[in-house]
């Protein structure tokens, strides 16, 4: 603490270390956490994950997204917000999913500041329009930008897609996961529905993502874990594809409903360990609803199946909960 402290001290007197500063803390932001040590060690997990999959372009995005975002942060009025991070996670995980879905040129490039930029805007709107309700914009604003510069891409041959999922009507399963699926299936989707909150099937990412959680939130980190598993075993139970499960498809979002109902927004107690329960499996249902429903246009679900279940499960928090809510 005395470290972080004197970090801070040094990083407010000097207007390029608190740039960095901020840029790191946007970055630790997307798993709701205010620390530039979090931060960096989130960025190495990153790099380290995209170097392993051969797409380094998800790396220097995410990093120009996040410096794109807190950049436009500096017009906005509140300083407190800025300087917690809060206008820069967005724009990291727009720097990192374009490239994932995109051909990496110049123009994506721009997309990324462009998106960067944008996802402050779109923060600044949704926050307003939920104060009433007391709820924050979460990774709305990513998931709003992103789908919009994914569907552009039909329309423009300069913005080639590599990676979207093939445009299909809704349909069953073919042939159901094997109910007994083996320990390591199990243990690789639990890991993987960590790193894939960056969009990485990593083991090693995550491994790194979680020692970062830990630094700043023990809890955060547990309740990341805990979202995981809980996440794979509905989604098993459920019958869910196996290959879905297994790359951390049905768990990054849950990993995130985890962290927000769990500890960023309510004080850890028993009965917010069942209400976080509950919410976690609800994510599991609406990322396969948003899978369906997403399905004909050819686009990924992205975060929003933990927007809408956390949204869900925070306006009437300040009635079901009060006592704990953060």
């Amino acid at each position: 603490m005395e470290t972080a402290s004197r970090w801070s001290k040094v990083a407010d007197g000097n207007v390029v270390l608190e740039f960095i500063d901020v840029t790191l803390r946007g970055c630790a932001q997307v798993m709701f956490q205010n620390n530039p040590l979090t931060g960096l060690l989130f960025f190495i997990a990153i790099f380290v994950g995209a170097y392993g999959e051969n797409n380094p372009a998800v790396a220097y995005g995410s990093v120009l997204g996040t410096v794109a975002a807190t950049f436009a942060g500096l017009n906005v009025k509140d300083r407190t917000s800025w300087k917690a991070g809060l206008y820069g996670y967005n724009g990291c995980l727009v720097g990192a999913a374009l490239p994932t879905f995109l051909d990496v040129s110049p123009i994506l490039w721009l997309c990324i500041i462009m998106g960067g930029v944008v996802s402050v805007i779109v923060t600044l709107c949704i926050a307003d329009v939920l104060k009433t309700w007391k709820v924050a914009a979460l990774t709305a604003p990513f998931v709003l930008v992103t789908w919009t510069v994914l569907l552009s891409s039909y329309a423009f041959t300069e913005l080639h897609a590599n990676a979207l999922p093939t445009p299909d009507l809704p349909h069953e399963l073919l042939q159901a996961s094997s109910a007994a699926a083996s320990a390591s299936h199990f243990f690789a989707g639990v890991l993987n529905g960590i790193s894939e909150v960056f969009l990485l099937s990593s083991l090693i990412a995550s491994l790194l993502l979680l020692v970062g959680l830990a630094v700043e939130s023990l809890w955060a980190a547990v309740f990341a874990v805990c979202g995981a598993l809980l996440a794979v075993l509905t989604a098993s139970v459920l019958g869910a594809e196996q290959t879905s499960i297994d790359n951390g498809m049905y768990a990054f979002s849950a990993v995130l409903t985890a962290i927000a109902l769990g500890s960023t927004f309510n004080q850890p107690s028993w009965r917010v360990l069942i209400y976080t329960v509950i919410g976690v499996i609800f994510t599991v249902f609406v990322q396969g609803a948003l899978n369906t429903l997403l399905a004909p246009v050819g686009i990924p679900t992205l975060t929003m199946p933990f927007v809408l279940a956390s949204w869900l499960f925070l306006v009437p928090n300040k009635e079901v909960m009060p006592v704990h809510r953060q």
